[in-house]
């Protein structure tokens, strides 16, 4: 892959991936980041990135986006705090958009970087790639809803070698998503778990999916080993565990909790960070 176009640069995956893809890239191999605004890129053209300016929604911008592209990775999404209708716009629409000016530009590979909160219920074990999706959950919503679609409309564009990350929490290296997990885990039983991810571990899965030949219309689960409690996640965020958290019961103890057989058997995929407690005695929190 001689050009690759990096979509959502400046969210909290994007800003710390790209500069681990440019770190990697090889004589003759060139990055390009699609921004909505030029002064948020400033440190990536410093490292030698191209930038385009614009927003993914926009068909023209698209055009000059994936001109002479070898390779996209679309990172670019709404989660917290949007309406639905933003959500739907980014994460389905502007993704299928983006696949076909990527389809019509001639580009090589798509990686579309997704959710494991697309599974929705748990199954009572590991979740695996394979399993359908079933609607439901705390979490459940236009996010999912718009991601599950995404996934599916990508998938099925003929000519277009698509390969599909499943994200689970991502957190590290000062993201305050590890704070925000309290918003959840104050209202949970002191045992239901949450499955994980470092930034170092996402980029790292993301790589292997980008550079892979022959997995083409391929999903991988991207996380740790070790999913943590809300007493723990209280504990790292330093808060009181609340009394009543002992008392509660966990609905579904494996809801949203993955497997990596896959991207560890096909991808050799090992993550960095075992669980968010290697992280933390690495002082990658």
């Amino acid at each position: 892959m001689t050009l690759t176009l990096v979509t959502g640069t400046t969210g909290q995956v994007g800003r710390r991936f790209v500069p681990r893809l440019l770190a990697q890239t090889r004589p003759g191999e060139r990055v390009r980041v699609l921004v909505r605004d030029a002064e948020r890129a400033e440190r990536f053209a410093g490292s030698g990135a191209e930038v385009v300016v614009g927003d993914l929604r926009d068909d023209e911008v698209l055009g000059k986006a994936v001109a002479g592209v070898d390779a996209v990775v679309n990172i670019a999404a709404s989660f917290r705090g949007v309406p639905d209708d933003e959500a739907w716009a980014v994460n389905r629409d502007a993704a299928i958009a983006l696949g076909r000016a990527a389809l019509a530009a001639g580009v090589q590979r798509f990686v579309q970087v997704s959710t494991g909160l697309v599974y929705g219920l748990g199954r009572g074990r590991p979740l695996t790639e394979e399993d359908e999706i079933r609607p439901g959950g705390e979490m459940w919503g236009a996010y999912t809803e718009s991601k599950v679609a995404a996934e599916r409309e990508l998938l099925a564009l003929e000519g277009l070698d698509v390969r599909v990350g499943r994200l689970v929490f991502v957190y590290g290296e000062g993201d305050p998503h590890l704070a925000q997990s309290l918003m959840w885990a104050r209202n949970w039983a002191s045992v239901q778990r949450l499955q994980m991810v470092h930034h170092a571990d996402v980029a790292q899965g993301l790589l292997r999916l980008l550079h892979a030949p022959g997995v083409a219309g391929r999903i991988y689960n991207i996380s740790d080993d070790a999913p943590v409690t809300a007493l723990e996640l209280h504990e790292l965020n330093g808060v009181e565990v609340p009394a009543e958290l002992h008392d509660r019961t966990d609905p579904d103890p494996w809801l949203g909790i993955t497997s990596t057989e896959r991207i560890r058997r096909e991808l050799g995929f090992r993550p960095l960070y075992p669980s968010v407690w290697a992280a933390r005695d690495a002082g990658a929190l």
